[in-house]
C-alpha cells in the first residue's frame, strides 16, 4: 500500500481513513458492553432505524431510510479491541476499535478504512466518515449518560 494525500492506495482503490479518539467519562466495562450490545443499537443510535443479528460474528445495519450494511466480526479482545469488515453497496472496508482502560474513563480509538464501490462517490468518503464517526460518538456519550 502507498500512501497518497494522507489516504491508501491499494493497487487502484484508493482507501478513505478516518479515526476518532477521545475520552469517555464511564468505565470500560460500561463502555465496552453498549458498543458490543449490536442488537441494542436502534435505542440509542440516531442514525439506525435496526440492526439484525445473523449469527455470533454477522450482524446487519439498517439506516432510518432502510439502507443495509453487512457487518463481519474478525478480531473480538474483550475490553481492548473489536474489528470487523463492512460492506454494503456503496463502500466495503475494515473498522478497529481499540478501547483503553483509563481508571473511571475509557478511551476509544476507532479506525475506518473505507473503498467506495463507486466512482463519483470518492471525494465524499472521508466527509462522510468524520461525520458518521462523529454522530456514533456523541449518542454513546448520551447513552451513558
Amino acid at each position: 500500500m502507498d500512501t497518497i494525500n494522507g489516504n491508501l492506495k491499494r493497487g487502484n482503490e484508493k482507501v478513505a481513513i478516518s479515526n476518532i479518539n477521545t475520552i469517555i467519562s464511564n468505565d470500560i466495562q460500561e463502555v465496552w458492553n453498549i458498543v458490543l450490545a449490536v442488537d441494542k443499537y436502534n435505542s440509542w443510535r440516531s442514525d439506525l432505524s435496526k440492526t439484525e443479528i445473523i449469527n455470533d460474528k454477522q450482524f446487519i445495519e439498517y439506516t432510518k431510510n432502510g439502507y443495509a450494511t453487512t457487518f463481519t466480526v474478525t478480531v473480538v479482545e474483550p475490553y481492548k479491541r473489536w474489528e470487523f469488515d463492512m460492506d454494503n453497496s456503496n463502500m466495503k472496508g475494515h473498522w478497529i476499535g481499540i478501547f483503553t482502560d483509563k481508571g473511571n474513563e475509557t478511551q476509544i480509538d476507532f479506525t475506518e478504512n473505507v473503498i467506495p464501490k463507486k466512482w463519483f462517490m470518492k471525494p465524499f468518503v472521508k466527509t462522510y466518515l468524520k461525520k458518521q464517526q462523529k454522530q456514533f460518538v456523541l449518542d454513546l456519550k448520551k447513552a451513558l449518560e
